[in-house]
């Protein structure tokens, strides 16, 4: 996945995501790329409180990375539940904390299905 025009490089863990049993992209470059960044940049954004996390309330690194997960799975958070486990995964790599097995949640936990999030809708 490379244009000319980009130098964002997309990691094949994150196409990965995107990618049917055929190892296709199942949505256009430009959307991977764009929601690549962004997933990214939260991994990214979540270093800062999942270090203290640890710091003030003390659980493992393991519970933090879990609870972060759940968070991220929820409707609301506008990510999929697969992009959610790539966060996860990448806060982990960027926390240098080994990352627990992450199981997204069951329909009866409230966590819709996978793949990316519908558009806000106008009121």
């Amino acid at each position: 996945m490379h244009e000319e025009d980009n130098q964002i490089h997309v990691p094949p863990s994150f196409l990965a995501v995107y990618a049917d049993s055929r190892q296709r992209l199942r949505e256009p470059a430009s959307v991977v790329r764009n929601r690549y960044e962004l997933c990214e940049d939260l991994a990214g954004h979540l270093v800062e409180q999942a270090q203290t996390l640890y710091h003030v309330q003390a659980p493992s690194e393991a519970e933090i990375l879990r609870r972060i997960h759940a968070g991220l799975c929820a409707a609301q958070s506008g990510v999929s539940v697969d992009e959610a486990t790539w966060i996860t995964t990448r806060l982990a790599e960027l926390l240098n904390w080994p990352c627990p097995v992450l199981t997204p949640p069951t329909a009866e936990d409230g966590a819709e299905g996978e793949g990316p999030p519908s558009p806000p809708q106008q009121p």
